[in-house]
């Protein structure tokens, strides 16, 4: 019962929040620029797609590993144990979330402009 409420603990504290981020940075694009605008756009519609399956994949298992950790406590079943596989293999894919696209974008601090001598 105590890993059944580890893991929901730690969906809800890690792969939710990283999902949310994730949905928000999901077509900010960081990098250089190709000149080729057929380039530039093909690697933009790779970038999103590899991005949204991934998103999509931490929503499933975050869903999967949700109902069979409530479902175990509330029915005082015993959990697969696939779902511990899913339950690292969720946050590892939410830690690669948070840490490329998922965290907001900083911006460039603004330094002082310098007086002109005169």
């Amino acid at each position: 019962m105590v890993l059944e409420l580890l893991m929901t603990a730690g969906v809800l504290a890690v792969a939710v929040p990283a999902l949310v981020g994730g949905v928000r940075g999901l077509r900010l694009r960081s990098g250089h620029y190709s000149s080729d605008v057929t380039a530039d756009r093909i690697s933009l519609v790779l970038l999103v797609t590899g991005r949204l399956l991934t998103l999509l994949l931490v929503g499933a298992l975050s869903l999967v590993v949700l109902v069979s950790a409530v479902g175990a406590v509330v029915q005082d079943l015993e959990m697969p144990g696939l779902v511990s596989v899913f339950f690292v293999l969720d946050l590892l894919l939410a830690a690669s979330i948070v840490l490329t696209f998922g965290r907001r974008a900083r911006r460039p601090v603004r330094r002082r402009a310098i007086p002109a001598d005169r």
